[in-house]
């Protein structure tokens, strides 16, 4: 019987059986590819028993982190290392503030908080006396007072925009808040990359399903009990890698045929800049946080609290020195740590303006959107890159048992190869697959030569008088089926010393 007899009758006792191979190729297609892209961003904290386990490995001996949650510290950093590089100048930015205004949303809230050092600062009974008199100037000296306050918090602005460096760092602003709320940069990623990562998951679907259309012919052609185990194997690993190729590669547009293509992130790259900076600035380098990064970066905080202190004592000098009172030194600098304390309180003033002047969410999509494409292909790629690896081989682990799912529906029994007739298999399969397409060929123009036949003679043809002999009305002559195909000898399948489960 020619081969593509067998494999019709094969097909024809289990229409079902074979017709559903591309069915499960492409839910495993779907399914590991969707796990992939949990594994990437769940669990948020190690899932599983902590035996053994590496620092910053998602795997351990028995359980899961996810990838980005696990690896948050050192994705943090490439991120602000971009921003800061590329995207942003720290100092530049901070410049946009104006110390007048600056002066005039903080000037009503210097009395509020030196009313509340005022106890380390003045007697107790001078508490009690009309705050004119605490002040030691008469009423009529009110606008002295006034231009006293507004000028320290002026001249401590522009000293700090002069100093922004070393009052903020903004790595550990940003990695900070990472590392306290880990699911906060798997959000960011998440959301930037939402387009790509939905197009990660279904693609599996029809990558799967063209592959398994090629696992069934495999299945029809050849009698292996194990084809479809490994075949499910390789739409596992086969789907998952060419969806994260199809994301990011080509770089660059390149003409294939009469197409253009580049890799779909980098095809949304205005978008996508939108995106990122909507969320950076609006949920990461708001003034609440770059503030509160500023008072507590062991880093920088003694640097602005020295800065400040400095300013506060001059202003403090110079507002007792017309109730002639001199403050001792240790007074002063009890009353600086006070004020630094109570200052959170009295800053959150200026957090819309600082919000509003900075202007980062403008700057981050603007530069983001001019980035080369090299370097834009960096912002969303470092996520897929950690660990690819293993995101592909629990693809191909998956696919390996949906295929044995598979075996057990054409075979009725799950059997699984040895590593030497599976070695063996795979190197065959590269003349297996050379030989497929004129077998098929073949069989088709058997097909066609057994329906002009039939058309011609009127008269069913006897398949069982001799079904390896063909009748060619066009040469006149018999020609056997053998000689249709491939002259040359089909590479047999070794032996599969199959073990049953």
């Amino acid at each position: 019987m020619t081969p593509i007899r067998k494999a019709s009758q094969k097909f024809m006792d289990r229409p079902a059986t074979y017709l559903l191979i591309p069915v499960v190729a492409a839910f495993v297609g779907w399914f590991t590819n969707w796990l992939a892209v949990q594994m990437i961003f769940y669990p948020v904290k190690f899932w599983g028993l902590p035996i053994f386990r590496r620092p910053n490995v998602p795997l351990g001996l028995i359980g899961w982190q996810g990838i980005v949650p696990c690896k948050t510290e050192k994705m943090s950093e490439v991120m602000v290392e971009m921003v800061t590089t590329q995207l942003l100048s720290v100092e530049e930015t901070f410049k946009r503030l104006d110390p007048r205004r600056v002066a005039d949303l903080l000037a009503p809230e210097v009395p509020k908080l030196t009313k509340k050092i005022g106890g380390d600062l003045f007697p107790k009974w001078l508490l009690n006396l009309p705050e004119m008199v605490i002040f030691g100037l008469p009423l009529k000296n009110l606008e002295m007072l006034n231009f006293f306050n507004r000028r320290f918090i002026m001249d401590f602005t522009v000293d700090m925009q002069n100093n922004i460096d070393k009052c903020i760092n903004l790595r550990n602003c940003v990695v900070e808040q990472m590392l306290q709320d880990r699911s906060l940069l798997g959000k960011l990623f998440q959301k930037v990359g939402s387009e790509e990562l939905s197009f990660l998951t279904n693609s599996g679907l029809w990558f799967g399903f063209m592959l398994g259309i090629i696992q069934m012919i495999i299945a029809l052609f050849y009698d292996n009990p194990w084809s479809l185990s490994i075949g499910g194997t390789i739409v596992g690993l086969a789907t998952n890698w060419l969806a994260l190729k199809w994301i990011f590669e080509p770089v660059h547009p390149t003409k294939i045929g009469p197409w253009i293509v580049q890799g779909k992130f980098l095809r949304r790259q205005s978008a996508v800049s939108k995106e990122f900076s909507n969320f950076f600035a609006n949920k990461i380098l708001t003034s609440e946080k770059l503030w509160h990064s500023i008072l507590t970066d062991p880093g920088t905080s003694p640097f602005f609290n020295a800065l400040f202190s400095k300013h506060l004592a001059k202003f403090i000098g110079t507002v007792t020195g017309g109730l002639a009172i001199k403050p001792e030194p240790e007074v002063i600098n009890l009353a600086c740590e006070r004020a630094i304390k109570k200052l959170p309180e009295h800053i959150g003033v200026l957090h819309e303006y600082v919000d509003e002047t900075l202007g980062l969410q403008e700057t981050l999509c603007t530069q983001m959107q001019a980035m080369s494409a090299e370097k834009f292909e960096r912002v969303l790629h470092p996520i897929f890159e950690e660990d690819e690896l293993t995101l592909i081989i629990a693809g191909g682990v998956l696919g390996f048992l949906a295929g044995l799912v598979q075996q057990g529906l054409e075979t009725g029994a799950i059997v699984i190869p040895s590593m030497k007739v599976i070695l063996a298999y795979l190197k065959a399969m590269p003349g297996r697959i050379r030989h497929l397409p004129g077998r098929v060929g073949a069989g088709l123009t058997a097909l066609v030569a057994l329906t002009k036949r039939r058309g011609g003679s009127g008269s069913p043809i006897d398949l069982e008088e001799d079904p390896n002999k063909i009748v060619d009305d066009d040469a006149d002559d018999i020609v056997d089926a053998d000689d249709i195909v491939d002259a040359d000898e089909p590479i047999s399948s070794p032996d599969p010393t199959p073990r049953p489960i």
